[in-house]
């Protein structure tokens, strides 16, 4: 029994698991930004390119 609740009040991985979850959620905020910025970014530099092409 002493052996059950040593194990149920160990805490020694948690840190592992909390930084496993704040990657997650870090890495889910990059995705939905690409997603959501990335056609008005890649509008911004094919007007860019336009213009550098219409002055050379």
């Amino acid at each position: 029994m002493n052996t059950i609740l040593r194990i149920w009040n160990d805490e020694s991985g948690q840190d592992l698991a909390e930084y496993a979850m704040m990657i997650g959620l870090v890495a889910l905020a990059v995705i939905v930004a690409v997603v959501f910025l990335g056609t008005s970014v890649s509008e911004t530099f094919t007007d860019i390119d336009t213009v550098i092409k219409a002055s050379v």
